[in-house]
């Protein structure tokens, strides 16, 4: 495969999922390491700092390109074992959209021999929680898929929530699929804790997103085609999470609070903050 091939690829989202698009662009720069070459990459997907941490890591010596690969499955089973240790025999757990990383923490659950019930919704517009309830349902884990607008009922007699992130500010503030912030005021309501899973690679030292600017918005059409004239969609694609409704984040670094999540996760990588 050549470097153009992988950039169409990860342009065209046939490589999905955070760490997939990290490792894709990092073989990508082995082909052709050039300063060019990362700008390219990097405007493949403007808002996936782990892809930006990884070329960033890799750029400073090419020797470390095995350490990066390595990190990334590695960094996989130690979450999904900080994470399934939270689940006790007969819970129920929400999550919403679709995150690898969540998944992870209840594929091993399950594979711990625990008993438990996954709530999740729907997603729309796209609805990523079908392929949540897909992967439930290949893993012989029960599911009950809520429509996006019943999330309270989903979450106020649930035991934990989980939820992904795409990126963490330095201020800890989480960016995931809008609707997460309401996930987590709801579950604040009902007194149930929420995890945050990812990868500490999440950490977005710049802040990209722009999201004291303008929110990503996604095309009308995927809401509504040929919606009423005078009629204005509003499809955003993200949100912020406030650390303050964050229980904690599970990450390779251990079950920490945002405050200790930015503490070390500085401590530990201090070229992401050069």
């Amino acid at each position: 495969m050549n470097f153009n091939k992988i950039c169409r690829d990860i342009k065209a989202v046939k490589i999905q999922g955070a760490e997939n698009v990290a490792k894709a662009a990092i073989k990508a720069y082995s082909l052709k390491p050039t300063k060019a070459s990362i700008k390219k990459l990097i405007s493949l997907r403007p808002t996936e700092p782990a892809l930006r941490n990884a070329l960033k890591f890799v750029e400073k010596d090419m020797r470390n390109i095995p350490l990066t690969i390595s990190h990334f499955e590695t960094s996989k089973d130690i979450i999904s074992s900080y994470g399934q240790k939270l689940i006790k025999n007969n819970n129920i757990l929400y999550t919403h959209c679709h995150s690898s990383t969540v998944m992870e923490i209840f594929k091993e659950a399950k594979e711990k021999k625990k008993k438990f019930i996954v709530r999740n919704t729907e997603t729309r517009p796209l609805f990523q929680g079908r392929i949540t309830s897909k992967e439930l349902s290949r893993l012989k884990i029960p599911n009950t898929h809520y429509i996006d607008s019943a999330m309270r009922q989903a979450i106020k007699k649930s035991d934990i929530v989980f939820l992904g992130a795409d990126a963490i500010t330095t201020e800890g503030k989480v960016i995931n699929k809008i609707g997460s912030e309401l996930a987590c005021e709801t579950a604040e309501r009902f007194d149930v804790p929420v995890y945050i899973c990812t990868n500490s690679w999440k950490f977005d030292p710049k802040t990209v997103f722009g999201f004291s600017e303008k929110i990503e918005e996604r095309p009308e059409r995927e809401v509504w085609k040929n919606s009423p004239k005078k009629t204005t969609i509003v499809n955003p694609a993200f949100e912020q999470i406030d650390p303050d409704l964050i229980d904690g984040i599970i990450s390779e670094l251990g079950i920490l609070t945002p405050e200790n999540f930015l503490t070390e996760v500085k401590k530990r990588y201090p070229w992401m903050l050069e």
